[in-house]
């Protein structure tokens, strides 16, 4: 459940992306980034970059997490960033993961579910990541 939890998050992230402000003076390549600039780190497009996680980076293959994320971002700890990175990272990242594996746990001992034929793949970006048009899931139960 925690590799489908990870390859979920992975392809449609939580936020998009996060702000940072320089503090001091920092030179990353040949550019000089002065004090207080701002800049939007894109986690949504590390987590879609073909050269961290191979070409078939669009497709959902929890297996990527078989190994933990360590090995599924090749020890690259900024290729994997759904609750952020550091001291700035989302303090409730171990209770929603949690909380997910409880509430799927519970939902799937009594249900399959599907995707409704009417279902369009549409998400949109804006703060977070979200079904344009909702998601229609069909639940069928196990036990009658």
């Amino acid at each position: 459940m925690t590799m489908i939890i990870n390859e979920t998050i992975r392809l449609y992230p939580p936020v998009n992306g996060m702000v940072r402000k320089v503090g001091r003076e920092a030179q990353l390549g040949k550019l000089i980034h002065p004090t207080n600039i701002e800049f939007t780190i894109p986690n949504m497009a590390l987590h879609h970059d073909p050269e961290l996680w191979g070409d078939d980076v669009h497709l959902f293959k929890p297996e990527r997490f078989a190994e933990g994320i360590a090995k599924a971002t090749k020890y690259n700890a900024a290729a994997f960033i759904p609750f952020r990175l550091g001291p700035r990272s989302c303090v409730g990242m171990s209770f929603v993961t949690t909380e997910t594996k409880i509430a799927l746990s519970m939902i799937l001992q009594c249900y399959t579910i599907t995707l409704s034929p009417a279902y369009v793949h549409s998400p949109l970006a804006l703060l977070t990541l979200k079904p344009q048009h909702g998601i229609q899931l069909l639940f069928h139960p196990l036990h009658e």
